[in-house]
C-alpha cells in the first residue's frame, strides 16, 4: 500500500513518466525497505539518519558510481514523499551521503560501424522475437533513442504518411523526429510480421502473453541478448546512443547538431563528445613545450 501510494505521488505529483522513470524509482522504494525490513507503515517513525547512509554504502560496494548516483536521487525521492506525509522525523534526506564523481572525466563509449552491423545481424528476422529486437535495434542505432523513449514509444506516434515519429522523453517533452526509411522498414516488418494481435498500444510488446509493451530495462535486455549472439562485450542501449553521436561528428556534424539530434536541452550535455572529434581537437592543438621528444 506504501509503495502504490507512493507511486501516485510520482505521477500526479511529480510527473514522471509511467514506463521508464517510475518504475526505476519504484524499484529502490522496494530496496530500502526490504532493507531495512519494514513491513508496516509505523515503523518508518524508527528510522534513523543511520540506517539510510548503511543503505547507500551498501550498495555503492558493488556498483558504479553513476548508478549510485541515481540511487540516491531516488531515495532522496522517496524520503522527501515520506516526510511530507509525515511517516518519517524531518532531516533523513541530509543523511543521504554525496557520491563522489566528477563531471566530463571520461570518454563516451562508442562502437564501431562494424560492430552495430554484428548486432543487428545477430537478430534472426526469420522469427517474430528477431523482427522486433531487429526493430528495437535498429531504432536504437540510427535514431539514438534512450531505452525508455523506444519502450513509451506507442503506434499514434508514427506518421508514415509524414515520415515523422513523435519521441516521448524527459520532462514529459515530446520531440517531433524524421523517420528514416530503414527504421520505418525495420518497425514495420515487426508490426506485419511479428507483433501479436493484442489491445496493447505499445510499438514494442512481449511476445508471449501478456502482450504488454516492453519497459525500458526489457528494451536494455534486448541489446544485452544481442551482444551475447554476436560475441561482443554485453553493453546497455546508452551505448547506441554514444554511437550515434560519435558518428555524426566524425561525418562532418556540429556539436549543435548532435544536440538537436539528441534532443538536449543544453550543449553542457553535448561538450562530452568534443572529446571524441579529433578532427576539431587536432586545429586548437597548442604544440608540446620544446618540441616532440
Amino acid at each position: 500500500a506504501l509503495v502504490a501510494n507512493y507511486q501516485r505521488y510520482l505521477l500526479q505529483e511529480r510527473g514522471l513518466s509511467e514506463q521508464s522513470s517510475v518504475p526505476c524509482y519504484l524499484r529502490v522504494a522496494r530496496e530500502f525497505l526490504a532493507y531495512r525490513s519494514i513491513g508496516d507503515p509505523v515503523e518508518l517513525g524508527e528510522l534513523t539518519s543511520v540506517e539510510v547512509t548503511e543503505f547507500v554504502l551498501w550498495q555503492s560496494a558493488t556498483r558504479s558510481v553513476g548508478y549510485v548516483k541515481s540511487i540516491n536521487t531516488r531515495l532522496r525521492s522517496l524520503l522527501r514523499y515520506l516526510e511530507l506525509e509525515g511517516l518519517t522525523m524531518n532531516g533523513l534526506i541530509g543523511a543521504v551521503p554525496s557520491v563522489a564523481g566528477w563531471e566530463m572525466t571520461g570518454l563516451p563509449q562508442a562502437i564501431s560501424s562494424a560492430e552495430v552491423e554484428q548486432l543487428l545481424g545477430a537478430c534472426d528476422r526469420s522469427r517474430p522475437i528477431g523482427r522486433r529486437d531487429f526493430a528495437i535495434v535498429t531504432v536504437l542505432a540510427r535514431l539514438g533513442l534512450r531505452a525508455g523513449e523506444v519502450a513509451a514509444l506507442q503506434l499514434d506516434d508514427i506518421d508514415w504518411r509524414a515520415g515523422e515519429i513523435s519521441v516521448h522523453g524527459k520532462a514529459n517533452r515530446e520531440d517531433q523526429m524524421p523517420l528514416p526509411h530503414e527504421v520505418g522498414e525495420a518497425i514495420v516488418g515487426w508490426l506485419q510480421d511479428g507483433r501479436p494481435r493484442c489491445a496493447s498500444g505499445a510499438v514494442f510488446t512481449r511476445i508471449l502473453a501478456p502482450h504488454r509493451g516492453l519497459s525500458a530495462r526489457a528494451v536494455s535486455g534486448v541489446v544485452r541478448q544481442a551482444c551475447r549472439r554476436a560475441g561482443l562485450p554485453s553493453m546497455g542501449s546508452h551505448r547506441l546512443r554514444h554511437t550515434v553521436a560519435t558518428e555524426t561528428l566524425r561525418a562532418g556534424g556540429s556539436l549543435s547538431e548532435v544536440a538537436h539530434l539528441l534532443r538536449q536541452r543544453s550543449l553542457a550535455a553535448t561538450s562530452i563528445y568534443a572529446k571524441v572529434d579529433r578532427r576539431a581537437l587536432t586545429a586548437v592543438a597548442q604544440p608540446w613545450p620544446g618540441g616532440v621528444a
